[in-house]
């Protein structure tokens, strides 16, 4: 199996699918992380933020042991005034080299628009006769962007759930080396509303811990 996850911006990945990247690994896959913007001294960040945020980058590729790692470099919050086309070739780009069978995207509900418009450009590239390698597409929840969908009628309804008992504390560990986007509880990227989210989708389907996901394509 070779598992792609598409992350809008660093920290997407291991909020939705961490515990289930780390299972992957441990199960033998191939695993790719695929990080569409990116900050920069030219868009507004200062030199330090820019620093923190390769190193981030860096030490939670280790942790998860990505086979590859790609990076677009598009403008973070910015991506409304990117070209859609511009954007489809880049991902494009990326699938047509990794050659993945599973894709997680982000759930096209969440309220971040950067969000929405990769789950566009992820979705513009899974044709089937133009991506054959691809088999599986599931759409992940992010804490504080999925969760704050007011469309009742596109909520994220999740049908497909990970076990990741065993990988729980390893997703944790991964959001620690983001300590610039961690807050405390009741802030939704904080380690006991991980937790909590975890052990609430675990409830839902007999398990201590889990991540859940929306099927949006299987092909067998």
């Amino acid at each position: 199996m070779k598992t792609i996850v598409v992350a809008p911006h660093p920290d997407d990945e291991v909020l939705g699918v961490g515990g289930t990247l780390l299972r992957r690994k441990a199960e033998g896959a191939k695993v790719a992380w695929l990080i569409v913007t990116n900050i920069s001294v030219e868009t507004g960040w200062s030199e330090e933020k820019v620093r923190q945020r390769s190193d981030e980058i860096n030490r939670v590729r280790e942790l998860f042991r990505f086979d590859e790692v790609f990076m677009l470099y598009f403008p973070t919050t910015q991506l409304d005034r990117v070209p859609m086309s511009d954007l489809v070739t880049a991902v494009s780009d990326v699938f047509l080299s990794f050659q993945p069978t599973e894709v997680f995207v982000p759930h096209p509900s969440d309220v971040h628009t950067d969000h929405r418009i990769v789950f566009d450009a992820v979705a513009s590239c899974t044709k089937w006769f133009r991506y054959p390698s691809i088999k599986r597409i599931l759409a992940y929840e992010t804490l504080s962007e999925t969760d704050f969908c007011l469309n009742t009628d596109a909520a994220f309804r999740p049908n497909v759930f990970m076990n990741i008992e065993q990988f729980l504390e390893g997703k944790l560990r991964a959001m620690s080396l983001y300590s610039s986007e961690l807050g405390t509880l009741p802030f939704p990227r904080s380690h006991e509303a991980i937790r909590a989210l975890a052990i609430l989708r675990g409830v839902a389907s007999g398990f201590e811990a889990a991540e859940a996901y929306m099927l949006l394509k299987e092909i067998e």
